[in-house]
């Protein structure tokens, strides 16, 4: 079918709109997008590029200009107002996305640019899809004063209502400080790039004046501070492209929306798989450590685990593996670092976890191996009982499936915090190392029987045979299985298969909490 040629008057329109498409495409110049890759990083446009399915981006708002008139932005035009916004797919599912363009008056956030980014998060709400940001701004835009300010609020209170709605992820590509880290610290999971992104409430001069330390940025705010230390970041990446090919891993874990399941994953890995390795895997010594990431990539698919929060509160492990290609959520406590004892950091790291896998209807799995919370005055001082309690409350709190296999150590309070069968863990399995009881064999002993090895010929004798008895009589797993708190004792090769068949089981789980506009979580 043929068509009249075009006016030149259409002509003109055409080229007109290419034009401004193509200023907004610029950014802030070539001068600029050069001091970005300089820097080792990607501009706004280029990280959309490498984050989303190919050829999947929508952009939304590509000609929205800020509407200040002060000092001397009146007289300037920056198209798309230091933001990128729109939609694509990541694995051929939805998802919105904001990449801020620090090209672009430094990527600070005004009035229009907080709009656009309200605007694709208000669909994202209504559609039910991911919210993914892109985090490289200078922070609020002082020309516009308060405006600013109410822009940032205006995200917050998003960011608040979608929390446990789709999920929100959050990735510091750049510097953010002052009032823009709130954003990415309610968002689900924040992902920071190493040497060239940090994030801090203020400032290393600021620091300086007011508490006359010196520090520098990294130090204060870096990826490593965050992923090791306030564990504000869950995960660290060395550029830019490895950051954002690690969102699209995490996303595949996590369901479009919390009325939706997680995406299932073809496997040829067998569900029948076993691994005789596994029956060695707990030492004779109850004292040496060993490394529980076995156990969790012995039975995981293909062996793989994507672990979240490694550097942080490494006594207690979490992240996501897949189970018949099932998504399913990890939290292990690790004998090869404080012997696997709850604290404070532990406590809190598996509390937002467990919260979070509650959220999105991802199954949860525990590996148990806790001789109880870590003693001492810092902890005590520090509020090991509340932090204690925020990860107990999860627990308590969670109805997804949930099923726990003790390796090894159940001890104490931290026996029922760790998902037991009176917290509503609906499976629980124990290997033949097991022990539960209310302390270690050695406390118990020196507590019940005291005067009577202070008095024996040979202390050391009578405490190692009432330390036998008490291990035979209470720390193995068949007292426990005797009162139906461990529903089996199993060989652990048979891991794999036994925990494929219970979630298959409990996929069509139904639980449900008392009415309530809300808990109190214990904060």
């Amino acid at each position: 079918m043929s068509h009249p040629p075009l006016s030149a008057g259409h002509r003109q329109r055409l080229e007109e709109l290419e034009r401004r498409r193509a200023v907004a495409r610029a950014g802030g110049g070539a001068e600029r997008v050069k001091a970005q890759h300089a820097k080792g990083k990607l501009t706004a446009r280029e990280r959309i590029e490498a984050l989303l399915d190919p050829g999947s981006f929508q952009e939304l708002g590509m000609l929205v200009q800020h509407r200040a008139t002060d000092f001397g932005l009146a007289d300037k035009e920056y198209p798309g107002d230091g933001v990128v916004t729109g939609y694509g797919a990541i694995g051929g599912r939805t998802v919105f996305v904001f990449s801020q363009d620090f090209t672009v008056l430094g990527g600070s956030l005004g009035e229009a640019h907080a709009v656009k980014i309200c605007r694709i998060m208000d669909q994202a709400l209504k559609v039910g899809a991911p919210v993914i940001g892109l985090n490289d701004s200078g922070g609020a835009r002082i020309q516009e004063g308060v405006v600013s300010l109410g822009g940032y609020a205006d995200i917050f209170l998003r960011n608040t209502l979608a929390s446990g709605v789709v999920p929100q992820l959050s990735v510091i590509l750049g510097p953010c400080a002052g009032g823009a880290v709130y954003s990415p610290a309610i968002t689900d999971f924040v992902l920071m790039v190493e040497g060239t992104s940090y994030m801090f409430v203020t400032g290393p001069n600021v620091v300086k004046t007011v508490t006359n330390e010196e520090v520098s940025s990294e130090d204060l705010g870096g990826a490593i501070a965050h992923a090791s230390k306030s564990g504000v970041a869950q995960l660290t990446a060395p550029n830019d492209l490895a950051a954002l090919r690690m969102t699209r891993e995490l996303l595949m874990y996590l369901p479009q929306n919390n009325q939706e399941r997680p995406p299932r994953v073809e496997t040829s890995d067998p569900a029948e798989r076993t691994d005789a390795a596994l029956d060695g895997l707990v030492p004779e010594d109850p004292k040496k450590p060993y490394d529980i990431r076995a156990a969790i990539k012995s039975v995981a698919d293909d062996g793989h685990f994507f672990e979240v929060a490694p550097l942080y509160a490494p006594n207690l492990v979490i992240g996501f593996i897949r189970l018949d290609g099932e998504s399913i959520g990890v939290v292990a406590n690790q004998p090869a670092h404080l012997a696997g004892c709850l604290d404070i950091d532990g406590s809190l790291k598996g509390a937002r976890f467990v919260r979070t896998c509650d959220c999105f209807n991802i199954p949860l799995l525990t590996f148990e191996d806790v001789p109880g919370f870590l003693p001492g005055v810092r902890q005590e001082h520090g509020g090991i009982i509340k932090h204690g309690a925020k990860l107990l409350y999860a627990y308590c709190e969670a109805t997804v499936p949930k099923v726990t296999v003790i390796t090894r150590k159940a001890y104490g309070g931290a026996y029922d915090v760790m998902n037991s069968k009176h917290i509503r863990g609906d499976l629980n399995y124990a290997w033949p190392t097991a022990e539960m009881a209310v302390m270690g064999p050695k406390g118990a002993v020196e507590i019940l029987y005291r005067k009577e090895i202070a008095e024996a010929k040979d202390p050391k004798a009578k405490a190692a045979q009432f330390e036998a008895e008490y291990t035979q009589k209470f720390a193995s797993p068949y007292v426990a299985a005797a009162r139906g708190y461990v529903d089996e004792v199993i060989e652990a090769r048979l891991t794999r298969p036994k925990l494929i068949a219970a979630f298959r089981m409990l996929a069509t789980k139904r639980d449900k909490n008392p009415p309530k506009k809300h808990g109190n979580i214990p904060l």
